[in-house]
């Protein structure tokens, strides 16, 4: 490396020149993009080195447990990073989604050490947290000895901060008095409306604003479609991951909550009569214009069928609609986004999220090398590759969104997706009571759903019925 070539690596790294000069005064030097970027990436690992000794565990080996998913290859891609950074070994086992829990769940109660560090949802630390499977990392972030001065903890967006801390107390708030920070957030998700244009156009139908007009527009598509062709995606199957995404975004922002609390006991909030009629609004959506097999459908069959054309809309992921806009996807070039407040008379959107985080297994025996490699992975420079050069969307670091080539490369490929992105963020957080029966009490729930909308049973004694099983089973449990 040329100096003058370091001294602008060093500029740009600094924040003393942007990517654009960057780039110019490379070219000027005779330096292609590649070696440009091969460059950067070594002044960065330089720059992260700088303040900290992050060579103090060379030599060692940890072992990671990760769920196939686009960070895991951005993660992948920028490993050799942190190998000359801290002259560790990494080694890895990837699964599918479908198996992956059940492997992170048996590792985690069989006390095997031999898994680090994993990938987990925060959903899941509601469980793994008070069974005394994890660490509570608070003492790695606050502990300068082991955390280096540039990771910058507050960077990171703050309701995912707090989305991942729970003291372990039923019912107490997310990030609260108390809390254990169970998990460091990696990559997230808010739930928005992804959109064909090219059929919308179609079929003269404008861009929903809110639920109702979604409810609409989608059995007009439905109605239309000639039987090839459904209005809107939602999930279905009968599971915890069917409430998440859409159905909990709209759900919170018609104000509705899963549980109240009183007296330290949960009581549930789904009988309510404002509960009722959000439910039997999105049941008739379904029935109108949701797909015939609407019970099976989960991530994949929403997400693949915007890419191919037979749906028209998902209410879903807004990472799932950005995958679906590439690749190999018939529809890709077509898929645009929009922000989305199902409650007309609400303020803004209020998106349930999904966290994509980094725990470590308190069985570890290697517990400061794999805070070394979590604090990497988490931190900026990854961030930075990930959102430039990968799939690394969305990244949790407030430093990240504002990097200019990372927004123009969004905007350039993915209409509207940074808008939809900036109207929802600010109220985008886990909008679920923690409690420990969260997974069976919510695939509950998915299948009381499932009954109204093959009308097996009336939407208002459906959800009577659901409030008076989760009600026993939560003063089984104690907590209710």
């Amino acid at each position: 490396m040329t100096e003058k070539a370091r001294e602008f690596c060093e500029a740009l790294v600094q924040g003393r020149i942007g990517r654009r000069e960057f780039g110019r005064r490379m070219a000027a030097l005779g330096i292609g993009t590649g070696a440009a970027g091969a460059m950067l990436n070594a002044a960065s690992t330089q720059a992260l080195a700088q303040g900290f000794d992050w060579g103090r565990h060379r030599g060692r080996s940890i072992k990671l447990l990760l769920n196939k998913h686009p960070y895991t290859d951005a993660m992948v891609a920028n490993l050799d990073s942190f190998k000359q950074l801290t002259g560790m070994n990494v080694a890895y086992d990837v699964f599918p989604e479908d198996v992956y829990f059940d492997r992170v769940t048996a590792a985690l109660s069989s006390r095997s050490a031999e898994y680090d560090a994993f990938m987990t949802g925060a959903y899941q630390t509601w469980q793994y947290g008070p069974a005394g499977w994890l660490v509570d990392l608070n003492e790695y972030i606050k502990d300068a000895g082991k955390t280096a001065p540039n990771y910058n903890w507050d960077d990171v967006l703050p309701n995912l901060r707090a989305s991942t801390a729970w003291s372990g107390q039923p019912g107490a708030e997310l990030g609260g008095p108390g809390s254990k920070q169970w998990a460091i957030p990696w990559g997230f998700e808010l739930n928005s409306l992804a959109y064909n244009r090219r059929i919308l156009e179609r079929m003269g139908v404008g861009v929903p604003k809110s639920l109702p007009e979604l409810a609409e527009a989608s059995a007009k598509i439905s109605r239309d479609g000639g039987g090839q062709l459904y209005g809107v995606g939602v999930r279905g199957s009968r599971s915890w991951a069917t409430i998440h995404p859409g159905f909990l975004s709209g759900y919170a922002n018609y104000g509705q909550r899963d549980f109240t609390v009183e007296g330290g006991k949960l009581r549930p909030a789904m009988a309510t009569p404002q509960s009722k009629e959000f439910h039997r609004l999105w049941v008739k959506m379904i029935q109108d214009g949701g797909p015939r097999n609407w019970a099976t459908y989960t991530w994949y069959q929403v997400g693949t069928d915007l890419g191919a054309g037979a749906s028209a809309m998902i209410f879903d992921a807004d990472i799932l609609g950005y995958f679906m806009n590439g690749g190999d996807n018939r529809e890709r070039g077509n898929i645009a986004y929009a922000a989305f407040k199902p409650n007309p008379a609400a303020q803004a959107p209020t998106p349930n999220a999904w966290i994509w985080s980094l725990a470590m297994s308190s069985a570890s025996r290697q517990k400061d090398a794999a805070w070394a490699f979590m604090q990497w992975a988490s931190g900026t420079e990854h961030g930075l590759f990930g959102a430039r050069k990968m799939d690394f969307v969305n990244p949790v670091r407030a430093s990240v969104w504002k990097d200019e080539e990372f927004r123009a490369r969004i905007a350039r490929s993915y209409p509207g997706y940074l808008e939809q992105y900036d109207a929802s963020a600010p109220g985008s957080k886990i909008y679920f009571t923690p409690q420990p029966l969260f997974f069976n009490l919510t695939t509950e729930w998915a299948a009381s759903l499932q009954r109204m909308v093959t009308k097996e049973v009336p939407v208002d004694e459906g959800l009577d019925r659901l409030a008076e099983s989760v009600t026993r089973q939560l003063r089984q449990a104690g907590i209710g």
